[in-house]
């Protein structure tokens, strides 16, 4: 065997060994509270589809309507083919949803990342980044040429020393980048404290990724800008369309002149087909929905308040969270695995969260309520969830 496939072989076995291989279930239906896996009913327990638009049969014909209208793809990327009615009308909605000049449509919350940071910043300039922020601001982060920075995480007094030290070394300016909601543990960045730092030097300017933020935060779920009021004081937001909107896609939202820059020079919009017409169609729906109404936005509320109350109860560590993102701490990675299966056999799909994702002794199942699930769904999910932990002796 080669050296390549040998490598390859070697992991797969380690993980197998270590019970940290990720065994991918096929799903049999749409996502939802319940779904079907080889044939059976599931409670899901692990989707990020917050207000369940996934399956909501307006989204859903918001998409059938726009690819009747625009077709199934746009035949090339936007700046060589045209861009479509809808991702126009979807931009423009999005824009206004949000409280920002424009945006610009990509594939995704992960190409967002890898299309804004290196785009805008030089070798002249400097980023600093969150320790905990998410592997698609890392992966940006390191395809941009600027000086880069760690800061601890949420730690303001870390961020200014790291500020500081930027402005010792750097000629151009400095870009701060941070999640909004903190993916693995359910925290949130403090925007405000950052905000009233960075205002307090020439040149600093603020990146938002709000993927676990939009739908859950702010008035009618637009997210962590506007529940920390600081519409005009961020200058780049990010966004995601697969968790909160249930579609698939990603955004940047800012100044009518960085989106046009971004059209004229990041790479995954010049060099990748554009997001479909069903998702600009679905989109479109999302946020007239949303627009219209925050009742999903409070029942997920209420269902992630009384999920981690009951299993704090229970004595089950639910970490830092301050968020719909619900950790249950189990210590060490096969104990995670162990709990995930043993939850499968009690039909309740969840997903375990091990190093190197979470730092050893940190391993996790994680639950993901959304404004779908029943109480009835919540008290089962957590009496299966108890008696397996008990099991396991992690109660």
């Amino acid at each position: 065997m080669s050296k390549l496939w040998k490598r390859m072989e070697d992991e797969l076995n380690t993980r197998h060994e270590s019970k940290t291989y990720n065994n991918i279930k096929i799903l049999e239906s749409p996502q939802g509270a319940h779904i079907k896996v080889n044939s059976q009913d599931y409670l899901n327990m692990c989707s990020n589809n917050y207000l369940g638009f996934a399956n909501d049969k307006d989204v859903i014909k918001g998409g059938q309507d726009y690819l009747e209208k625009y077709g199934a793809g746009s035949g090339a990327v936007r700046s060589i083919a045209g861009s479509q009615t809808c991702h126009l009308e979807f931009e423009q909605a999005l824009a206004k949803f949000k409280g920002v000049e424009d945006v610009i449509l990509v594939q995704s919350g992960f190409q967002a990342n890898t299309a804004l940071i290196p785009t805008i910043t030089t070798e002249d300039d400097a980023i600093i980044s969150d320790e905990l922020n998410h592997a698609s601001i890392i992966d940006g982060v390191r395809l941009s040429k600027a000086k880069k920075y760690v800061y601890k995480h949420i730690d303001i007094n870390d961020l200014q020393k790291q500020i500081e030290k930027a402005k010792q070394e750097v000629s151009g300016f400095i870009l701060i980048i941070t999640d909004g909601v903190f993916s693995m543990d359910g925290d949130i960045a403090p925007l405000d404290e950052i905000v009233k730092l960075k205002n307090k030097y020439e040149d600093v300017y603020l990146t938002v990724d709000d993927a676990h933020g939009e739908g859950v935060f702010g008035s009618h779920g637009r997210g962590l800008v506007n529940h920390f009021k600081l519409e005009g004081e961020v200058e780049f937001e990010i966004g995601t369309l697969s968790k909160a909107f249930g579609i698939a896609g990603g955004f940047i939202g800012g100044k009518k002149v960085l989106i046009d820059y971004l059209k004229q020079k990041a790479r995954p919009f010049l060099f990748s087909t554009g997001i479909d017409s069903a998702m600009c169609g679905a989109g479109l729906a999302v946020v007239d929905k949303m627009s219209k109404s925050d009742d999903r936005v409070k029942k997920l509320w209420e269902n992630a308040h009384y999920l981690q109350e009951q299993l704090q109860a229970k004595g089950l560590n639910t970490w830092k969270t301050a968020s719909p993102i619900t950790p249950v701490i189990v210590g060490e990675e096969s104990m995670a695995t162990d709990m995930t299966k043993m939850l499968f056999e009690e039909n309740i799909l969840v997903s375990p969260i091990m190093y190197p994702t979470v730092a050893k002794g940190l391993a996790r199942i994680r639950l993901m309520p959304s404004a779908t699930h029943s109480k009835e769904d919540l008290d089962l999910a957590i009496s299966k969830i108890e008696k397996c932990a008990k099991e396991l002796g992690i109660i």
